[in-house]
């Protein structure tokens, strides 16, 4: 039996629920048994939500959404958007492949973003504390 206290109007009460069969339970109020018949609630209907399908061309193909054209083959483009915090490069510095280029900050962490290849630096697109979105040229390479 579960026994809850109440005060109700200034009088206490203790209440003890013991067992429940069907819609009757056992309840005990100041030490006084009672029979008491419980309200039948309507029936809960659980339903999961139906995944949409993914949508499809006029002849009946998946839509794939392309993913956005990065810089060129010289291009070295942001992986992630972010805040840029600095740029370690010139134009007309030369860099190899694991060169940082360009610091960036996304999601509370810094991000070393490489020249991905040797080069000399044709254009910085950048400067530090611009807002970049993933895809954006920083630098690009001759």
């Amino acid at each position: 039996m579960k026994e809850y206290k109440y005060k109700i109007n200034g009088n206490n009460y203790t209440v003890a629920v013991g067992d429940i069969d069907d819609n009757f339970a056992q309840v005990e109020v100041n030490g006084v048994p009672y029979k008491v018949e419980l309200e039948r609630a309507a029936p809960v209907k659980v339903t999961t939500p139906k995944a949409s399908p993914a949508p499809r061309t006029a002849s009946g193909e998946k839509v794939i959404a392309p993913r956005p054209a990065v810089g060129g083959k010289g291009s070295v483009v942001a992986p992630l958007p972010g805040v840029v915090i600095s740029v370690n490069v010139k134009v007309g510095d030369s860099v190899k492949a694991s060169d940082t280029v360009v610091m960036l900050e996304a999601m509370k962490m810094e991000n070393s973003i490489r020249a991905g290849r040797d080069g000399v630096v044709a254009s910085v697109n950048v400067n530090a504390g611009d807002s970049v979105l993933e895809g954006a040229t920083l630098i690009t390479l001759e």
